[in-house]
């Protein structure tokens, strides 16, 4: 990873670039894995127990990957499948200007999702396989070649006949994305209004 240096009232700091940063990464079992700053990743990772997730698992799943949009990731799509789940997202920066490593991000969704899963099911133990796939999209064409292979998913396992149809779709409403910044949205996350009913699901 390469650095600048950069002159600053501390004296000289060395920080991360903000427009070049290329982050490598490893997961557990030292497969590399690319971060690139402000691009989006598409992202799977799978069920590790046999039998499929019940709907109540699903709405939980659904749940914890939206708390996080806006605050730590910009969240393009989701689906939550009976035995896996889609996403495509974009890393946001933290407070000192690195965007957040997906290492950590995934940690965090897959631990509480886990967490929610075992409770409303009763049972205890790893949810997740431990293994993520994830992959870099490297221009607007490949994001929207993954968005709609995301929104079809549902349809090519015959879980709907229509992408609108599947209750654990849920896409980011691109008109909101376009007036509401990463920043300005306050407590209006998708979450909340999850809750009212309101989130755009396609």
């Amino acid at each position: 990873m390469s650095w600048v240096k950069v002159k600053s009232k501390s004296g000289g700091q060395e920080c991360p670039p903000h427009t070049t940063l290329d982050r490598k990464y490893e997961y557990r079992r030292r497969l590399p894995h690319y971060q690139k700053a402000g691009r989006a990743l598409f992202i799977t990772f799978c069920k590790g127990t046999p039998g499929p997730f019940y709907p109540e698992a699903r709405d939980a799943v659904l749940r914890h990957c939206l708390l996080d949009d806006g605050k730590r990731f910009q969240l393009h799509v989701v689906v939550v499948m009976p035995d896996h789940v889609h996403l495509v997202l974009t890393p946001l920066r933290d407070e000192k200007g690195w965007p957040y490593a997906l290492p950590s991000i995934l940690k965090r969704l897959k631990g509480t999702s886990a967490r929610s899963v075992n409770k409303l099911m009763g049972s205890c133990g790893p949810v997740w396989q431990e293994e993520s796939f994830d992959h870099v999209l490297r221009s607007q064409e490949s994001l929207e070649e993954k968005l709609e292979y995301v929104r079809q998913n549902p349809v090519r396992r015959e879980l709907a006949e229509k992408p609108e149809d599947y209750k654990w779709l849920w896409e980011a409403d691109s008109r909101a994305s376009d007036t509401c910044g990463a920043d300005s949205c306050g407590a209006d996350t998708p979450f909340d209004r999850l809750r009212a009913g309101s989130v755009r699901r396609l």
